[in-house]
């Protein structure tokens, strides 16, 4: 009976020891099943749709090249005054096009961005509310920081709501810009980052691409961790950088085949590819959705880039900065190929980003002088980079006030193209604002909903409205454009109208196509890795 009750006792002791492994390492999982169910093979050379040999006679439709950076905070670009290193490329499209001087993402995510540029119409519109995460994620972020003051709340009771991962996307009922421009004579391709849906009918071959290079999820490593080439700069305050490292592989997909490696540091391998497929295409009309996912975690800097970059002292600091160095380089790529086919003159070049920066990168100076982070309606969250470069169309030089959206890029693209757009739309084109044809804002008022945290910009007046903390913030943008003064106590009145607007807004909106689980608490004024006091402001993001 002793040596059984030791026996069962060991057992007991392994059994319980696997427990707390499988606890500690279950995070591993979805990118361990996920490598089971669709294995990663070797390299394999793209072979981009050729047009005519000769372009023919006449008068040709516009080129349209829209390029979209992955978390780029507003302080990340040269030319908005910052950056850690110069943008001389991005800068090059501002100078040489126009500029926006008040531009916003759609949300402060990164799908429900992509949903409204890919629509020109608001995400919530649709049912398209939160950007779309696995069960498992959204679990591991509900329990990684017992010192916060503030707690995330995970919404167990929902889960049984939330539909399969690889469902939750953009409605395939939605009309997308890729088909509207197919429709008109276009060859449209889309290279880089998708993040609107995996299944079938949600991939980009499906929404109106002729031809798709990339990866279907929300992030993906730009090298392998232990390639030589590569200089990692993990975040071990993050949770999300945790999960990330575990899970996230080093590969792209071509047209909806097997995943394979792609070929070098990813940015540069998406940036050649949009090369390659420039010059496939030079003598047809054609869209490419060129959506790069630098500087988004995983942090990983070519180890050329980082060498290059040896006066930045902070290790973080300069894998980002090499990283931005890399997504300029990439976009001059772009540019002179364009020159090189002599498509210059007759290309549409719009460069923006999905959001602002992220919080949990832990640098706090990627938004300045804007408060607040990606996962914010605060303007450092959703103010954007918005360049729009037709050498033939559009003055060089000139700016516009705003404010403008991610929406405004489908009827942009639409009205260049002078495609109809035969259905309800929320963005605006705007080229006759661009040429000063038409003066004034293009929006009246701009709305952005994650859950319970509503925001409405309205002229120079900005109401923010959360359940968690209660909370209400009124600004004035023209006298106070970073958010410093709350004056929602002195405009009772005003705030009062301004949520009206806000509710009247959420009555023509759906219910969201799923449910968000987590709702995690996001600092205003700095990032993931300063200590939490109790001062700090803070609102709690729905996901």
């Amino acid at each position: 009976m002793k040596k059984i009750a030791i026996v069962l006792g060991v057992i007991a002791l392994i059994a319980l020891a696997g427990f707390f492994a499988f606890k500690r390492y279950a995070y591993y999982l979805p990118g361990l099943i996920g490598n089971l169910r669709d294995p990663i093979a070797a390299n394999q050379p793209i072979d981009w749709a050729r047009g005519p040999d000769v372009a023919p006679p006449g008068a040709r439709a516009p080129n349209i090249i829209v390029i979209v950076a992955d978390d780029l905070g507003f302080n990340d670009i040269s030319f908005n005054g910052g950056g850690l290193v110069p943008t001389p490329h991005i800068d090059a499209l501002g100078r040489e096009g126009v500029s926006v001087d008040a531009a916003y993402a759609a949300n402060a995510t990164c799908s429900p961005s992509r949903a409204a540029m890919m629509t020109g119409r608001y995400p919530t519109r649709f049912g398209f509310e939160f950007t779309s995460a696995p069960v498992a994620f959204a679990r591991y972020l509900s329990h990684n920081d017992p010192d916060a003051l503030r707690q995330p709340v995970f919404h167990d009771e929902r889960v049984d709501d939330m539909p399969p991962l690889e469902t939750l996307g953009m409605p395939a009922s939605e009309v997308t810009i890729a088909e509207v421009l197919r429709a008109r004579g276009y060859h449209t391709m889309h290279i880089g980052k998708w993040h609107l849906g995996a299944s079938p009918e949600l991939r980009p071959e499906a929404q109106g691409f002729d031809e798709s290079l990339g990866f279907m999820s929300g992030a993906g490593m730009f090298l392998p961790p232990n390639h030589p080439d590569v200089v990692n700069a993990e975040l071990p305050f993050d949770p999300i950088d945790r999960f990330l490292w575990a899970n996230l592989p080093y590969a792209v997909e071509w047209n909806g085949g097997q995943r394979f490696r792609p070929e070098g540091y990813v940015t540069d391998y998406f940036a050649a590819q949009a090369v390659a497929a420039i010059e496939a295409n030079r003598n047809r009309p054609f869209f490419l959705y060129l959506a790069f996912n630098a500087p988004h975690t995983p942090l990983q800097a070519s180890r050329a880039d980082y060498e290059a970059l040896s006066g930045i002292e902070n290790h973080t600091e300069r894998v980002y900065a090499a990283m931005i160095l890399a997504l300029d380089r990439g976009v001059g790529r772009v540019m002179q190929t364009l020159r090189e086919q002599g498509l210059d003159e007759n290309t549409l070049v719009i460069f923006t980003s999905d959001n602002g920066g992220a919080w949990y990168v832990g640098l706090p100076e990627l938004n300045q002088p804007f408060r607040g982070w990606k996962a914010t309606f605060f303007e450092g969250g959703i103010r954007s980079p918005f360049f729009a470069r037709w050498p033939s169309r559009l003055p060089a030089g000139a700016r516009v006030a705003g404010p403008v959206t991610h929406m405004d890029i489908f009827a942009t693209a639409a009205g260049a193209a002078e495609a109809p757009v035969e259905h309800p739309i929320d963005g605006v084109n705007l080229l006759p604002y661009m040429r000063g044809e038409t003066q004034g804002s293009p929006h009246e008022a701009l709305f952005w909903r994650s859950g319970p945290y509503r925001v409405v910009r309205a002229g120079d007046w900005k109401l923010q409205i959360t359940e968690r903390p209660n909370r209400v913030w009124l600004f004035n943008l023209r006298e106070d454009p970073t958010e410093q003064n709350d004056i929602s106590a002195r405009e009772p009145q005003r705030v009062a109208a301004m949520r009206a607007m806000i509710e009247a807004h959420n009555a023509e909106m759906p219910a969201p196509l799923w449910p968000a689980l987590l709702e995690g608490p996001v600092r205003l004024d700095v990032p993931l890795n300063a200590p939490w006091t109790e001062e700090q402001e803070y609102i709690y993001w729905s996901n």
